[in-house]
């Protein structure tokens, strides 16, 4: 099997782009992801991504395949824990919301919303992963991390998201795979 590197690089020159800098690869299968920078492995986390089977597809609460880049980076400099709301930071802990233990997931910490870069893939029409808000953010649940429990997006524990976030930029790319 290619290498995640390999995969991204065959399919930046298939679409006509530079394979970036820095790299995260995200394993379905394994529930994993790894944080690659210039073709070096500096880091793998422990992820969660949908309990649903992996799908590009509007409405289908699936994780996305194929090659993404990050889009925005949201939430610099907020606490571990606070909760978003429409991306905006709601100044509460999720500790502070009654329905945390029950709430199958809050966005929490930091946000970093995917773009996808293959046209009818994960781009445009009813498969965009921009337009169906797919993240890599923090969760309410980080005792479950590893286990299939998002609608779509990948989870990450609170301090392993801000560790992250903090060493990538918007434009660096994601390529989930199974």
């Amino acid at each position: 099997m290619n290498s995640p590197i390999e995969q991204v690089t065959k399919t930046c020159a298939r679409l006509g782009i530079k394979p970036a800098a820095r790299i995260l690869a995200v394993r379905l299968g394994a529930q994993t992801l790894q944080f690659f920078r210039g073709r070096k492995l500096v880091r793998s986390y422990a992820v969660s991504t949908s309990r649903q089977p992996p799908s590009n597809i509007k409405d289908s609460l699936g994780t996305p395949r194929g090659l993404h880049e990050i889009a925005e980076r949201i939430g610099e400099g907020q606490p571990p824990g606070v909760v978003f709301k429409s991306r905006v930071p709601t100044g509460k802990h999720y500790s502070e919301f009654p329905d945390a233990d029950t709430n199958t997931n809050f966005i929490t910490t930091r946000i970093l919303w995917l773009r996808g870069l293959e046209p009818g893939v994960n781009l445009g029409g009813n498969v965009d992963t921009h337009g169906r808000y797919v993240y890599l953010h923090g969760t309410n649940h980080e005792d479950r991390i590893g286990e299939r429990m998002s609608a779509g997006c990948v989870l990450m524990r609170n301090t392993e998201i801000i560790e992250l976030f903090d060493q990538v930029r918007s434009g660096d790319q994601v390529w989930i795979m199974d």
